[in-house]
């Protein structure tokens, strides 16, 4: 693979701070629609966010399995640094999801980075830097969880609420859109979803008080096709959720977009969780059950209609979003949806329709409330009196927070990262204004007291085995046909566990905390695992107690030795 390089300044173009232009195989000419429904039969490859449109994190791959894992070691590591306008020293994470296409990597970061890696040896063929300015207003770090590959082009996402279109070969940017207002607070972390001939992304911010949404885009112009409001207005069905019309709390009431959802061809359906109605903890300004915050709701792609939604936890007042994976798979002849939620439980609905088929615990540690089997919701502890500490599990970050859990075909078992941690909120009245913070509490998150894990539960929610940790676990799990289950600690350690029993089998020592999410793909027959590594983002909600750790800002890919 050559690399032509030019000069930096030649390449600036307009939005961005700077690029260095090169040139990569066009590899993605021909990744379209049907390759994408198809993406799991070229496990060589990672071409959309999840590794399929199913969300399972589960590759066909092999060659490192249970038996010779112990001997993995780093192939290579590229050093993302940490420059950029917004890049502070505890604000920026590398959560990303690295997509690779027939030899090539592409990696998106914090502050509008992209860069296009040889997938074989790291060594970088071109990157591009968006325009970000410095003031963009952002809820919970300066952060991006990956792009989307399609038709010669890669698409992402930038804070101040930007889509981009990059020639893929070059890193020349095609075609750019505003898809929210940075005035209002808004921004985008999300990675692009191509479904047919468009993508679909979605809008962060809910904690300053804005309407979520989920939008659809041309993939070739970047015209938007529909957009999808998440709080109905007036008038539209569920508007009754958020109290007297006149108050306007479903103008702002969030339910934002933020983490890529799924979809399922056959029904024509794209599964897309929401965050938490804002005020956060404050539920008096917003009277009801607040829909469609903490949900799935299901979006026909063609029309952006909501056909079914269900709401995970009503009127909540612990910030519980529900924007995770909702991960697809079928059981007994019927199509399933699984979702892990920020309150503690595991759901499993059909996802033809959205009916409940059981809800089980997956963390120890839950007082907010209960949920029974069949659904039935009811709050226990809440900050519902003015300048009175509430204590709390989970907290903020939930039993699980946005980091992606994996499901293995081969041995029924979902694996999930979990918190067990809690916090205490004091509520707070704040009266709304555009652009600030629409906190409805003053939280601290515990400091100590606190444990995590990687659990496998089977679908029917019965726990099988837990690899316990002394942190809260906070980055993605990936799972193989190798019989493995890869993971990433707080701490810097990169695990590899049993996907049978749970045992551990390697683990290395990355130099910084795991807030991403790992990937495996093959170069020439030989397969590689890559997990970002840097620690950040909204650390306060996660582990206060570790906003002092090794920032980090590397991708790191291991391999067997030759």
């Amino acid at each position: 693979m050559t690399i032509e390089y030019v000069d930096a300044g030649e390449a600036i173009d307009h939005g961005a701070l700077s690029a260095v232009s090169g040139t990569a195989p066009a590899v993605t000419d021909n990744i379209d629609y049907d390759r994408i429904l198809n993406a799991r039969s070229e496990s060589h490859n990672w071409i959309t966010y999840y590794g399929d449109y199913d969300g399972k994190r589960f590759s066909l791959l092999d060659q490192i399995n249970a038996d010779n894992v112990k001997r993995l070691g780093p192939a290579w590591i590229f050093q993302a640094g940490t420059s950029g306008q917004i890049a502070g020293a505890s604000t920026y994470a590398f959560e990303t999801t690295p997509m690779v296409v027939d030899g090539v990597m592409y990696v998106t970061g914090w502050d509008g980075w992209f860069w296009a890696l040889d997938a074989k040896t790291g060594e970088q063929l071109w990157r591009y830097k968006h325009a970000v300015p410095f003031d963009v207003s952002l809820c919970c770090g300066n952060v991006n969880r990956g792009c989307a590959v399609a038709n010669g082009k890669v698409y992402f996402v930038t804070p101040n609420a930007h889509l981009l279109a990059l020639d893929a070969a070059t890193g020349k940017k095609v075609w750019e859109k505003t898809i929210g207002d940075v005035r209002a607070g808004e921004s985008a972390s999300l990675a692009p979803l191509v479904v047919k001939d468009t993508l679909i992304t979605g809008s962060a911010g809910g904690e300053f008080g804005v309407r979520g949404h989920i939008d659809c885009w041309d993939l070739e112009t970047g015209e938007q096709r529909w957009r999808c409001y998440t709080v109905p207005k007036p008038g539209e069905p569920g508007s009754e959720t958020w109290g007297d019309a006149e108050a306007n709390a479903w103008a702002r009431g969030g339910a934002n977009h933020w983490v890529t959802g799924t979809y399922d061809p056959d029904t024509n359906l794209y599964y897309a969780g929401t965050g938490n109605p804002a005020p956060d903890f404050d539920g008096e300004v917003r009277p009801g059950d607040n829909l469609y915050t903490d949900s799935v709701v299901a979006v026909d792609v063609d029309t952006g209609k909501i056909v079914w939604h269900y709401q995970f936890t009503p009127h909540d007042l612990w910030d519980y979003d529900s924007t995770m994976e909702m991960t697809l798979f079928e059981r007994d002849g019927k199509k399933l949806l699984g979702h892990f939620d920020k309150n503690g439980y595991f759901f499993v609905l059909d996802r033809t329709n959205g009916e409940l088929q059981h809800v089980t615990p997956f963390v120890d540690r839950i007082d907010w409330g209960t949920i029974t089997r069949d659904g039935k919701v009811t709050p226990r502890k809440y900050p519902d009196k003015e300048g009175e500490p509430v204590h709390f599990y989970p907290g903020p970050a939930g039993a699980k927070e946005w980091t992606h859990a994996a499901y293995n075909p081969n041995h029924d078992l979902f694996y999930v990262p979990v918190a067990d941690v809690g916090a205490t909120a004091t509520r707070r009245r704040r009266e709304f204004k555009e652009g600030q913070p629409y906190w409805g509490a003053a939280v601290q998150v515990d400091i100590d007291n606190m444990a995590g894990s990687v659990s496998a539960f089977d679908s029917h929610g019965v726990e099988k085995w837990r690899w316990r940790n002394p942190h809260p676990m906070a980055s993605s799990v990936l799972t193989t046909a190798g019989d493995l289950v890869f993971a990433g600690t707080p701490t810097g350690e990169f695990i590899a566990l049993n996907a049978r029993t749970g045992e551990e089998l390697w683990k290395f020592q990355c130099g910084s905390g795991h807030h991403g999410s790992p990937m495996t793909y093959s170069v020439d027959g030989k397969q590689y695992v890559a997990v970002p590594v840097g620690w950040g983002g909204w650390l306060e909600g996660i582990i206060p107690g570790m906003l002092g750790a090794g920032h980090g800002s590397a991708l790191i890919v291991f391999a067997l030795p030759d």
